[in-house]
């Protein structure tokens, strides 16, 4: 049954790379298991449109591909799935490899569940082009400029990803920038994105995407894919202090805010859930500067502040509800 499977993967695959548009997605990637957490992930940049679409795959508790150079997009499904069904990354690479004649101008990296990874840089893929395998982790790169006396674009990549602290996006992220830093794409840059996923499934794809962030056209990608990172942390706490509201937890919800509008200390709409939150654990007066400050920046928040009450988010009465709304109806007068 299984030989099976695998024959119609490979059909499947000598279809896709005959009929599939195989585009130039020249670039710099890293595929990654976190040890911790068992988290999967991938994160690359490019200078070509939209990178994200073609190159990065990851599926929770199966694994996560990077296809890039001149990219047959199916080594992504056909690799997530030849490692669910039970075969490492190495066996998943080999196998779909084998099939495909465009083998050497393919750049292909796989991490699988357990953290083991598989590499393969084709001999016809534009120099400079090279990859370097790590612990659960692979970063790879072709068409790098990699000037004189600079290291080459995967060792400052592998460095970067070993030293750096914090969860694992911000390591792949360092990567990304460490790789810009030593020459980067010889043409420039243009896109990038970063996946993460679970180390074990739920089955439910919304709870397993941790984080799925595309740049896909900007003069500066890996500095706009880590303001877009910071932003998705900051609503990450947004979404947990909902939550939180949801399950009547307005400590939580408190904290969860607090967290989300330090992160983000100009977004109106953190401040406001951060006042709303303290009224409804007793703070009014601590809620009222930042009540203020929406408030004048744009009015919209104080219709919204009307309904709040009648649907049991905002619990206050009248009197401390005129209180909350009392500086802004005073500066109109």
């Amino acid at each position: 049954m299984f030989k099976r499977s695998i024959l119609f993967l490979f059909i499947t695959l000598s279809a896709a790379s005959t009929f599939a548009q195989v585009r130039p997605c020249h670039t710099y990637s890293i595929v990654a298991r976190d040890s911790m957490t068992g988290e999967l992930g991938v994160a690359v940049q490019s200078h070509w449109f939209s990178v994200g679409s073609i190159v990065s795959w990851a599926e929770a508790g199966v694994g996560a591909v990077a296809t890039q150079s001149f990219v047959d997009p199916a080594y992504g499904p056909l690799g997530l799935e030849m490692m669910r069904s039970g075969k490492t990354a190495q066996q998943a690479l080999n196998g779909i490899l084998a099939s495909d004649p465009g083998r050497d101008v393919r750049q292909v990296a796989m991490v699988d569940a357990w953290g083991d990874v598989a590499v393969h840089t084709g001999k016809k893929c534009i120099p400079d082009a090279g990859h370097l395998e790590g612990e659960q982790f692979t970063v790879q790169a072709n068409m790098m400029l990699n000037p004189p006396k600079a290291d080459k674009v995967w060792n400052a990549m592998a460095i970067a990803y070993r030293e750096t602290k914090g969860d694992l996006a911000e390591r792949m992220l360092a990567a990304l920038d460490a790789a810009e830093a030593v020459g980067g794409d010889i043409r420039g840059k243009q896109s990038a994105a970063i996946l993460i996923v679970g180390g074990t499934s739920t089955g439910k794809s919304w709870i397993d995407r941790i984080m799925d962030l595309r740049v896909e056209d900007h003069p500066e990608p890996l500095k706009e894919i880590r303001r877009l990172a910071k932003v998705h942390r900051a609503y990450q706490h947004m979404n947990k202090g909902d939550l939180a509201i949801e399950k009547n937890d307005i400590e939580l919800a408190l904290h969860e805010y607090a967290a989300a509008e330090k992160l983000m200390p100009d977004n109106l709409e953190m401040k406001y859930w951060h006042a709303v939150s303290l009224v409804n654990v007793g703070k009014l007066e601590e809620s009222l500067p930042l009540f203020k400050t929406v408030f004048t920046s744009d009015p919209n928040w104080i219709t919204l502040t009307y309904r709040l009450p009648g649907v049991d988010l905002l619990k206050v009465g009248q009197d401390d509800l005129n209180r909350i709304l009392s500086p802004t109806e005073k500066s109109k007068e």
